[in-house]
Formats: C-alpha cells, structure tokens, sequence
C-alpha cells in the first residue's frame, strides 16, 4: 500500500502540472454557454428560445440574456421541469434517471431538480480537479493510502411510476458511483443504502475499526455526530485512536466555522478542511488552496453563471429580483459584495435562480 500511496501522489502532481493553462474566467464561461446551448437546441426549451439563432450571435451572452428570461424554481418546474418527467427532450435531450429532492432554503415543500447523465459526469469532474488540487497541499502519502468515507443521505433511491428515481443529490450520487470506487468508498453501498439514519450510523461505528480513513466527507453537523457516536461506541479518547490517518475533511451544506471547536475537541492530530458549494444544482466551487476557506467556481465543468448584486441593482427591500435586474458576468463581480447567483447547466437548468 505505500508504494501505492506514493504513485498516486506522484500522479496526482503530474495531472496537475501537465494541465493546460486555464481560459480567462470569461473565455471558459463563454465557452461552457456555447457548449450548453449547442447541446440543447433541439429541445423543445431551446427551439422556444431560439437557441439556433443566439448561437449566430456575435454576442452569445447578450443574446442569450436577451431571449431567455431568469427562472424562479416555481416557474421553471411548472412551465418545464414537470413535464420532463413524462417527456423526453424538454430541457435536455432525453429524459433524467434521477430528480433531487431538495427542501432548500426557498420554500416549505420539497424542490425537484433534474439529475442528467451529463449533470451526474460534470459532479465527478469538479471532485476530480478537487482531488488535483491537493497537489497544493502537503500531504503525506499515508492519505493515498488509505480510504475516503462520504456520509451521503440513503443512497436507497424511491422509484417513480415514470421510469426515474428521486432521492437527495448525496443519496443520487452514491448509487451512481461505479464499481470500482469500492476499492476506497466507504462506508460502501450497503450501509449507504439504510434508510433509518441512527440505524445507518450504528451500521458505520461497528465497522470503523475495519477502516483505514484519510479522508471524510459530508454536512460537519452529521459527520460530527457520526464522529462523536464512533469514539462513544470504542471507549475512545479521540478519532485519531481509530483512525491515524485521517488528515482531511471536505465540509458542504452549511458553514464550517460553527462546528470548528467541536472537531477540534475530538482530533488529537491537525485535520485540513476543505470548503466546498455542492447542491441539488451542481458542484458549485471548491477550496484549492492550503491556509484559506476561499472556494474556487466550477468555470469548466457544465455551468454557466451569472451574478444579480444583492442590493438596489438587483433586488427589492424585500429580497425579489426586480423585474430588470442587473446581471453580471463572471469578469464583472467583485469580492466581497453579495450577489443573487443564476445557473444554467447540463441538467437543463436555464438562468435558474438558485436561492
């Protein structure tokens, strides 16, 4: 195992160094709307907004914001998302395998967003530069040798009389993974697959002493307690007595900061964390650099984004978009100002508003 340890580290620094320079933010963008108004023209959301003709543009950004309007997720399922479930061609070619559940933070009911094979690959493409960016951080190789645990939602997905499966993205994602990541992947598909989380969690305590974890990922509130139940259930002094090699956490869905203190508590050694945006919509952005939270936007990976300032540009007193709000480009944002992010992406999302 250390020779293995050693030769994924050595590549995981080639990937990184033979990579070609990356486009300007606004090139990739540019490109990634190009690429996403291609592949959908002959759907019936593209022929309705004529994406042929944006695609003559000179401008494809502006025409693009010119023919299409932005979608709240009530509009978007109503007019389109809802009809993909019984038709092919809607938004994307073909129809999705999966819809995500996700309550979100814009509404009491749950939402459902279309889980697209492409959408599914542009995920694991954001995980893979995720995963060519440690080659910033100096890790020991004892991390590439050992096994990474994802604490998903149940990956034991419901099945719907029209053909697809609905569950959380975590849960969708898992069941998706290939055969092949049962080399690393724990807990593994089986304890993935509980539906009952305290059953699940109980599941994953007992089999701890079997693993060799480097790496964690998961909602800190969740992995904490998982964390918590394990040392509780093996008399433990702290998670490292179990696991001496977990050196790195991959935090998503709330903030980190709050739960910092009580990580720290039951880690006898120093863990890096390692922020991330991932969400029914997509794989948003992640951290890719040693000694900062600051996360880098998926630019290459199937998105497209476009910025609304949260404040008298962009919304009301009330926090509505205005009806002709200013919408920026990646090249126009500025840090440290807050903005109203609108996606379109591979899973047949059009200038979505995310919430």
């Amino acid at each position: 195992m250390a020779i293995l340890g050693k030769l994924v580290k050595v590549g995981i620094d080639l990937s990184a160094k033979i990579q070609f320079s990356e486009d300007s933010p606004f090139i990739a963008q540019e490109k990634q709307l190009r690429e996403l108004l291609t592949k959908a023209k002959d759907t019936s959301f593209g022929k309705y907004h004529g994406f042929e003709e944006i695609l003559q543009s000179e401008d494809i950004v502006a025409a693009y914001r010119k023919e299409v309007p932005i979608f709240n997720y009530d509009d978007m399922h109503a007019q389109w998302w809802c009809k993909q479930e019984r038709f092919e061609d809607i938004t994307w070619p073909g129809k999705p395998n999966f819809f995500a559940r996700s309550s979100g933070t814009t509404g009491k009911s749950s939402k459902r967003i279309p889980i697209t094979n492409e959408f599914i690959g542009s995920m694991r493409s954001v995980g893979t530069s995720m995963i060519n960016s440690l080659h910033e951080f100096d890790f020991s190789e004892t991390l590439f040798e050992s096994e990474v645990l994802m604490l998903s939602s149940s990956a034991n997905l419901d099945h719907n009389e029209n053909g697809f499966e609905e569950g959380e993205i975590s849960g969708i994602n898992v069941s998706n993974f290939p055969n092949w990541y049962d080399v690393f992947y724990r807990p593994g598909k089986e304890i993935a697959a509980i539906d009952d989380w305290d059953e699940r969690i109980n599941a994953i305590a007992d089999a701890a002493p079997d693993w060799n974890i480097g790496a964690i990922a998961g909602i800190p509130s969740w992995v904490l307690l998982m964390l918590q139940r394990i040392i509780e259930r093996h008399q433990l002094n702290d998670i490292h007595e179990i696991w001496p090699n977990f050196q790195v956490f991959a935090s998503g869905g709330v903030a980190f900061e709050t739960y910092r203190e009580d990580f720290e508590k039951i880690c006898k050694t120093p863990v890096t964390i390692l922020d991330t945006y991932l969400a029914s919509e997509g794989f948003i952005a992640y951290s890719f650099k040693p000694g900062s939270m600051n996360m880098k936007l998926a630019l290459s990976h199937g998105y497209f984004f476009e910025f609304i300032p949260f404040d008298e540009r962009g919304v009301s007193e009330t926090g509505d978009l205005l009806e002709n709000p200013l919408v920026l480009g990646i090249d126009e944002v500025k840090v440290g100002e807050e903005y109203v992010l609108i996606l379109s992406s591979c899973a047949g999302a059009w200038r979505y508003a995310i919430g």
